[in-house]
């Protein structure tokens, strides 16, 4: 049986590190990859959000160890090329409806490496669930 892929939305690294609602299903998937279980990867467009956002937050010395222990200490793999898959996935996205380029690169990169997407972005990514039929794992309920 093959190991199933998670795919990080910036949003469920920002519910993390804010200690929000969903930081242990967040807690929960790094231990569980660390032990093995399944992968994890961000796309590094979705981890300048976290960046911006930790910068935003924390300021920049504590963003940028945030970012450094994400690379070395993490289980997380940061996907750092735009295959032509992602492109054209990516830009049919944008075309169809008003998505942002973070979500659009997610959103392809999930359906290119048949990952789940990892999120509490229900707003922006509910409606994708129904329509472009992607796997996500809610890391929170809707409202």
């Amino acid at each position: 049986m093959p190991v199933p892929n998670y795919l990080l939305d910036a949003c469920a690294l920002i519910a993390y590190y804010n200690k929000e609602e969903g930081t242990s299903t967040v807690r929960d998937i790094l231990e569980r990859a660390e032990n093995g279980e399944f992968s994890i990867n961000i796309h590094a467009v979705n981890l300048i959000e976290v960046y911006y956002d930790r910068i935003r937050v924390d300021g920049p010395e504590k963003a940028d160890n945030i970012i450094r222990g994400i690379y070395e200490e993490f289980p997380i793999t940061v996907l750092e090329t735009i295959s032509p898959g992602i492109v054209s996935e990516a830009a049919r996205l944008k075309a169809k409806g008003k998505m942002s380029f973070a979500d659009a690169i997610l959103i392809a990169t999930a359906r290119c490496t048949g990952s789940i997407v990892v999120t509490c972005d229900h707003v922006e990514l509910g409606p994708v669930e129904r329509d472009e039929n992607i796997p996500f794992l809610w890391i929170r309920p809707h409202f």
